[in-house]
C-alpha cells in the first residue's frame, strides 16, 4: 500500500480494493468458509495486474496471481500467505518504478 500511495488515483484505488479483498479472502480461508470473497478475489487482483501491463515486471505479478488463485481454489492457507507475499512484492516492484518514472 505504501508503493501505491503516490501513484495515480485509479492505480490507488486498485490497490486498496486488492488489499481489502485480501484480507476478506484470508479471513475466509481461516474459517473455512466458502464466501463470496473467496471467489471474487482473483478479478480484484486482475484489475491490479493488468494495471502493470506493458511493464517489466508483468510476468512476475501475472505468475503470483495464478498461484493466488490456485491456493484460494484448493484452500491452502500456507499457499495463499507465500503467494500473496510474492504477488504484493512484485505489484510494489512495479509501484515503485512506476512512481519514479512519473516524478
Amino acid at each position: 500500500m505504501e508503493a501505491a500511495g503516490k501513484c495515480t488515483t485509479g492505480l490507488r484505488h486498485k490497490a486498496e480494493a486488492a488489499n481489502r479483498a485480501a484480507a476478506e479472502c484470508w479471513t475466509a480461508m481461516v474459517g473455512d468458509c466458502d464466501t463470496k470473497s473467496r471467489r471474487t478475489l482473483i478479478l480484484t487482483l486482475h484489475d491490479l495486474s493488468e494495471a502493470t501491463a506493458g511493464t517489466v515486471q508483468y510476468r512476475r505479478v501475472a505468475e503470483a496471481e495464478a498461484l493466488i488463485d490456485e491456493a484460494v481454489r484448493e484452500g491452502d492457507g500456507e499457499e495463499f500467505a507465500e503467494a500473496l507475499v510474492g504477488y504484493d512484492l512484485a505489484v510494489a516492484t512495479v509501484l515503485s518504478r512506476l512512481r519514479s518514472q512519473s516524478a
